[in-house]
């Protein structure tokens, strides 16, 4: 496991397993709200985003939290070795956005860019949210079976998942299902 990606709707909590991931593997973290905004929660300029992304994406050794434009996406999807996908239920990403955005009030939230609003992050979250249906889909989900064929492909899909996950990880050695 050299180059990872990790991946899914807002608040599902990738930042924090993207985080003890890194931690556990020694594999720098590369969290992609970081490229893809400004401290003050504009967007970098394309092309400056396209650069570093690109340069991340043709190094040897990577963990990648986020989703950002979705060029980007798939070509990350295509380097990786590993994809992670957290695919939580609607009502807990809800969840999570609120909790992330009470406690972002007093503490900077894991993988938040420096300087953003929590509030206005938090308003961009819900409003993706809403239409993530429209690309978390079965469609997408024969896209990622398509690359369990060559690639180690998890999908997690419960918060006790979520926890075990990195503490559990060494020890997975077969893809878990993607049904």
């Amino acid at each position: 496991m050299n180059k990872v990606a990790v991946f899914g709707k807002p608040g599902s909590g990738k930042s924090t397993l993207s985080k003890a991931l890194a931690e556990k593997t020694g594999l720098p973290l590369y969290q992609l709200d970081n490229l893809v905004y400004q401290a003050n929660g504009d967007l970098v300029p394309r092309e400056i985003y396209d650069q570093a992304h690109a340069d991340i994406v043709s190094s040897e050794v990577w963990i990648i939290d986020g989703f950002g434009p979705i060029g980007s996406f798939y070509q990350r999807l295509a380097a990786a070795e590993t994809l992670i996908y957290v695919d939580l239920a609607y009502a807990t990403s809800y969840w999570l956005v609120t909790k992330r955005l009470l406690k972002g009030l007093f503490v900077k939230p894991e993988g938040w860019p420096e300087g953003s609003s929590i509030i206005k992050g938090s308003w961009q979250s819900y409003k993706t949210l809403r239409l993530c249906p429209m690309f978390w889909n079965q469609d997408f989900h024969d896209k990622l079976q398509a690359y369990s064929a060559d690639k180690q492909v998890y999908v997690i899909k419960t918060m006790a998942e979520l926890k075990q996950f990195v503490k559990h990880y060494d020890k997975l050695n077969s893809r878990i299902s993607l049904k």
